[in-house]
């Protein structure tokens, strides 16, 4: 019995190459290109990553978000810090990164401020691990719809500016009288088209699993294998899923992740928060042989700047390097 292995899209452009010199035609090729379409060409692969797991340390601005935006119950008054200081903590807590959230910097946001943020952060000796936005790609075409994936693309261009080689994304929510079907296909075209721009400009894109429908494993990697893109993974954010089996559904998803965004808590159905397990995450991701960035976003109650170094080190001696 002869058995057709059928070309991935790594893989098919030489393969094709090979069949040619053996003067097989290109209507045949073609076939099997077609062939490769329909049965694996939109599913994107886990990321192949050769040496062992490697990690290095980051801290969201997500973090220290009510430090960097002032009280909305006192007009007129300025945040406590601005991301020079944040760029400085990180610096001071022993982080090879910081991961400058998109929110804490003027809508307005000019190229020479965004250079003069990645100048600070190289005199620090640390790299700009990346950024995030937050978008909705499940609006139905129109003015809405064209906002936020324009939105994205400005973003895109700023985080080349920046020299941030991921940006988070979200996939976005149902929409009043849409059925479930016809989102995914909105949210994979949102997501395909600002890939695309993202590509030209050296970024990568990265999936939140953020409710809706990421809310699961099942429900993001769906999103993820239909996205065509190499410039496209996931951004796992260890304290966004609730099941039962948290920690078995971020084990599914490690294997797509270019960034990984650590929780100190996290919560099952009943919603009721325990501390995260460390060094369980840690042999998660060491088995996906996850290389890259372990961001801190936290979340909880206390003084960011004390809890944040004290967290930071916590994982260090959990996880590793």
């Amino acid at each position: 019995m002869i058995t057709l292995q059928i070309p991935t899209r790594r893989n098919f452009l030489t393969r094709g190459m090979a069949l040619a010199a053996l003067g097989i035609t290109a209507t045949t090729v073609s076939n099997l290109c077609d062939i490769s379409i329909q049965h694996s060409a939109h599913a994107i692969e886990p990321i192949q990553r050769s040496g062992p797991a490697k990690f290095k340390y980051s801290l969201a601005a997500y973090g220290y978000r009510d430090l960097l935006t002032a009280p909305k119950n006192k007009p007129g008054t300025k945040p406590q810090l601005t991301l020079d200081d944040f760029i400085a903590d990180c610096a001071a807590f022993g982080c090879e990164g910081t991961e400058l959230t998109s929110y804490y910097l003027p809508a307005d946001v000019t190229p020479d401020q965004l250079r003069a943020l990645k100048q600070r952060c190289f005199q620090l000796g640390l790299d700009v691990s990346g950024t995030a936005v937050g978008n909705d790609f499940g609006h139905p075409p129109g003015e809405k719809r064209d906002k936020e994936i324009a939105s994205v693309k400005q973003w895109i261009e700023r985080a080349a500016i920046l020299g941030a080689p991921v940006i988070r994304i979200f996939a976005g929510h149902l929409q009043p009288n849409q059925d479930a079907a016809a989102v995914h296909k909105l949210m994979v075209a949102g997501i395909e088209e600002c890939c695309e721009h993202a590509g030209n400009h050296g970024i990568h894109l990265a999936l939140e699993n953020h409710g809706g429908p990421t809310a699961t494993a099942a429900g993001l990697l769906e999103l993820v294998r239909a996205v065509r893109s190499p410039w496209f993974g996931v951004n796992l954010d260890t304290g966004n899923f609730h099941s039962d089996d948290l920690y078995g559904e971020l084990e599914q998803c490690a294997p797509y992740a270019l960034n990984v965004q650590v929780k100190v808590m996290v919560s099952g159905p009943d919603n009721k928060k325990v501390p995260a397990d460390y060094v369980r995450l840690g042999k998660i991701l060491r088995a996906a042989n996850y290389r890259g960035y372990v961001a801190l976003e936290f979340e909880e109650p206390g003084d960011p700047r004390a809890e944040c170094r004290k967290q930071l080190e916590e994982l260090r001696k959990a996880i590793g390097s």
